[in-house]
């Protein structure tokens, strides 16, 4: 089983190859100016849309650590 400063270096490694691999430096990123008109208008979500995705997500939340932390039985040891 892999202790933490292993997960954490598996981490980290990934990180820079990731960053590595993605050749654009954050300083290339060009955003453009708040008050361009070239920006899509917002759209007003329904109140129940907006309360239904958070309810969703959630439940997904949940399930998720129901299944990977609380769903197994403890393993016995000899």
């Amino acid at each position: 089983m892999l202790n933490q400063r292993q997960i954490l270096g598996s981490l980290g490694s990934l990180g820079i190859m990731l960053g590595i691999a993605s050749g654009v430096r954050a300083n290339q990123i060009s955003i453009p100016p708040a008050n361009s008109t070239a920006q899509f208008p917002p759209i007003e979500q329904p109140l129940s849309l907006k309360i239904g995705v958070t309810a969703g997500g959630l439940t997904l939340i949940g399930l998720e650590l129901w299944w990977f932390l609380f769903s197994k039985k403890q393993s016995k040891t000899r």
